[in-house]
């Protein structure tokens, strides 16, 4: 059920200057509201320019907001092949610095301005009676140091995940030793062949994950090593095989993204890349001269992994925290909206579509409250820059009160999939999924082909292929394996009895 605002909207905090969060505030201006974009970096999309090597999955059709596009054409603008393939900096270069400099646009925006908590007017969190209707306060410090409240009629959070990158120990917690600042720290995405090519030469580094940012970086540091033969490359997973990152190869029905996962298999194949099945971080060493011994085990056995750099692509989680005076409904294993997380949950999915959703679906109990973009999916990696654009579409249209548009929602996706393994294929609504999507998850007579693969344009960017697109709700396009983490579990035989056992 919607929970726009019980009053007239005028102005709306945005959290975050990337895709989305600039997409909202074209929306809003648009509705003829007037939107307040905060922005931690110094520019526009700050989080995309630190994977600016990495190539989107999207073409650029995906990657353009309409709103967007109407005020930049209204300035002349060109939009680049829309069958082209940007990397993250050529996203901000060709679109979004210059829609952050749009006369519409440019005076709402606020730089080095990062959000550190949101509240309602006057009351805390516990506090149910007046509640409603209330203004929110969201405060702000700048990186000079300079602390401000705002009052404002909404907020739309589209700060992303970027900042708050899961740990690399076991447990989902942080391993003794862990430090992102260390020396021996790579972060999730580092520029392997570019502006960090000397720092990897010669070097033995470790990757650990295994998404298509760890492919990013195992391919980037194996194509290092064929010109300086001395580099080390060590990939560690906790799983006990890689098939789901390998995906279909031929059996793939997008090439490109087949290709990296060939590409990879042939590499681990031949001993370029060394890997490690089953291993779980216990706590990091440091040696004094940079290196890092890694220890953890396998089955029980301890196993250290001495490395001069760790690329941790693990993957990342909202920052909740600075919400915690909002009533929030919120999945408890996805961290997401709770009517969106059934459907991106990695546990049963690997996929990057799902049913249109807007407004109604992504309301809290705080009306004129929403969570979006990147962020709305919570810890699930399987977010599209074209769903965002939606999300905030919709929600511009039932803050300027134009509830028929903000319910008529309507995308157009790349065709990545959705779950295949139930009736949520047939789904057009977050609802109807939602009821069809079963009680256990995959039954285990799902055919090996009938995964679909993943992609994070809005978070950090992941991988080549080129999809096309599908009417949503439609069956995606085949990677040759089961998806999600339930792709990885032996099926016990079934003896009788109900779905789950």
């Amino acid at each position: 059920m919607s929970n726009p605002t019980t009053r007239p909207v005028s102005t709306v905090a945005v959290i975050g200057a990337g895709p989305v969060g600039l997409a909202a505030a074209a929306h809003l201006v648009e509705r003829g509201l007037t939107p307040i974009v905060l922005e931690a970096g110094e520019g526009p999309a700050d989080a995309i320019s630190q994977w600016g090597h990495v190539r989107l999955f999207s073409p650029w059709r995906f990657d353009i907001d309409s709103a967007a596009r109407r005020l930049l054409e209204a300035q002349g603008w060109t939009a680049p092949d829309p069958d082209g393939l940007p990397t993250g900096a050529e996203l901000i270069d060709a679109y979004l610095a210059p829609l952050a400099k749009t006369p519409e646009l440019a005076p709402h925006l606020r730089y080095g301005t990062r959000v550190v908590a949101v509240s309602r007017v006057g009351v805390d969190k516990t506090r149910t009676i007046d509640r409603e209707g209330r203004p929110y306060l969201v405060r702000t410090r700048t990186t000079a140091g300079e602390w401000a409240d705002l009052i404002v009629d909404a907020v739309i959070d589209a700060s992303g995940t970027w900042t708050q990158r899961n740990p690399l120990g076991a447990h989902g917690l942080a391993a003794p030793g862990e430090d992102p600042g260390a020396a021996w720290a790579a972060g999730p995405l580092p520029d392997v062949l570019g502006i960090e090519r000397e720092r990897f030469a010669g070097k033995r580094t470790l990757v650990v994950g295994m998404g298509h940012s760890a492919a990013n970086t195992l391919l980037n540091l194996a194509t290092l090593k064929e010109a300086e033969p001395e580099t080390t490359v060590v990939w560690a997973i906790r799983g006990q095989s890689p098939a789901r990152l390998y995906g279909g190869g031929s059996a793939d029905a997008l090439p490109a993204r087949g290709t990296i996962g060939a590409r990879l298999r042939e590499l681990v194949e031949s001993g370029a890349i060394e890997l490690v099945t089953g291993f779980t971080i216990d706590h990091f060493e440091d040696r004094g001269n940079g290196s890092v011994a890694v220890v953890g085990n396998i089955g029980g056995v301890e196993q250290i992994i001495e490395t001069d750099h760790v690329a941790a692509a693990t993957g990342f989680r909202p920052d909740l925290d600075m919400l915690r005076e909002v009533r929030l409904e919120i999945d408890a294993t996805v961290e997401a909206p709770a009517k969106l997380a059934p459907l991106i949950d990695p546990n049963f999915h690997s996929c990057g579509t799902v049913p249109p959703h807007g407004e109604a679906d992504l309301a809290q109990p705080d009306e004129g409250f929403y969570l979006v973009g990147m962020k709305s999916y919570g810890r699930a990696p399987t977010f599209l820059l074209a769903t965002g654009y939606e999300q905030v579409r919709s929600i511009a249209a039932a803050l300027a009160g134009d509830r028929e548009a903000a319910d008529k929602v309507e995308l157009d996706l790349p065709e990545t999939g959705v779950c295949s393994s139930s009736r949520s294929l047939e789904a057009t609504s977050i609802a109807d999924a939602a009821e069809a999507s079963g009680c256990c998850g995959p039954a285990a007579a799902e055919t090996a082909d009938s995964g679909c693969g993943t992609s994070a344009d809005g978070g950090s960017g992941c991988g080549t292929a080129q999809p096309e697109p599908v009417a949503v709700g439609a069956r995606g396009l085949a990677t040759g394996v089961l998806h999600g983490y339930s792709g990885e579990r032996i099926e016990l035989k079934q003896t009788g009895g109900s779905c789950c056992g």
